[in-house]
């Protein structure tokens, strides 16, 4: 059963390294200009407009799309058709709503997610806090919703966990040391360590050695595992894991937390007929989690709106790797 375990997490890590490698090459792909044609239905946004980072559909009706099926998705995941299930009751409410025939878009990576997006295969879906500004201003989704309650949405940290026998007690200590992210497109597993951590005194990728496992679960399973010294982790995914009894908090320890993101940002493509759009706004705002979708998502049970510019600021700072103040 050991060497079963052994090849079963090498071939998760071969695979999340190859969605890695395929993400990394779309990155170039863009910032070489391809992303200037990604839609003919986008506008390019104006710094002069009140959603100047958001792209809004054209003036011509012409360009608005109306489909006869919409595709719906939640955030890139590996256990196939779990989600969908999740999801099964709001995509009939979804569907009731808008008069649409709705379908689930499995995608496992983010970079299949912006290309069906970007292609106009894929209508209505989740982004993590770390693709979101790409999702933004590379194929034009527009996010509306994070899940939440009555009076707020939910929001996560960052968290860095290590094993609970462990010599690491602190950030610096994990100098020289190998440290788990998740993917070069993740915020609490990549571009909030490299944007929060040099205030601390410590760089990632310079003062120890960065692995992307491609998962949440992979890295913290990768702790327990001892194949990395320790791991940034996204707290609702850890938590969500302890819930569910796939690890036991008395085999970890948190010897680091960062202060609040926004959780993942549902939304639609921005090429939407208005019409429709509305219709999509609506099912948002109306629908309540019934008690199996809110035993998979502990504290939520609605989708909470969410002003993009203003709640996802501290976001978008740290995917650019900026100097926060202190």
């Amino acid at each position: 059963m050991p060497r079963l375990a052994t090849v079963f997490v090498l071939l998760k890590w071969i695979r999340s390294f190859t969605c890695i490698c395929i993400f990394l090459l779309f990155s170039v792909a863009l910032a070489m200009g391809e992303s200037s044609t990604a839609s003919s239905n986008s506008t390019t946004p104006s710094q002069d407009d009140a959603n100047s980072f958001l792209m809004k559909a054209s003036d011509d009706e012409t360009r608005w799309v109306m489909p006869s099926t919409l595709a719906f998705s939640y955030i890139p995941i590996d256990s196939k058709g779990v989600y969908e299930e999740i999801f099964e009751d709001f995509q009939r409410f979804l569907a009731k709503k808008t008069g649409k025939k709705i379908v689930y878009y499995s995608v496992y990576s983010h970079f299949a997610q912006l290309e069906a997006v970007r292609t106009g295969r894929l209508h209505i879906t989740c982004f993590s806090p770390g693709a979101l500004s790409a999702a933004v201003s590379e194929v034009g989704f527009v996010p509306i919703m994070v899940m939440g309650s009555e009076k707020k949405y939910q929001m996560y940290q960052l968290y860095v966990l290590v094993k609970k026998d462990s010599p690491i007690q602190e950030l610096l200590d994990l100098k020289g040391k190998t440290v788990a992210h998740v993917l070069p497109t993740s915020n609490s597993g990549n571009y909030a360590p490299k944007a929060l951590f040099p205030r601390e005194g410590i760089t990632p990728g310079k003062d120890y050695k960065i692995v992307f496992s491609g998962q949440h679960e992979q890295s913290v399973y990768g702790v327990g595992l001892g194949d990395y010294d320790a791991a940034c982790i996204a707290s609702d995914v850890y938590e969500r894991m302890l819930e569910t009894n796939r690890i036991q908090a008395k085999n970890f320890r948190i010897i680091w937390k960062s202060g609040d993101f926004p959780g993942s940002a549902f939304g639609y493509a921005h090429d939407l007929h208005p019409e429709l759009v509305e219709k999509i706004k609506e099912a948002f705002a109306e629908y309540r989690f019934p008690p199996a979708m809110q035993q998979n998502f502990p504290k939520a049970d609605r989708f909470f709106p969410i002003d993009y510019q203003r709640d996802f600021e501290l976001v978008r700072l740290v995917n650019k790797n900026a100097t926060l103040p202190k």
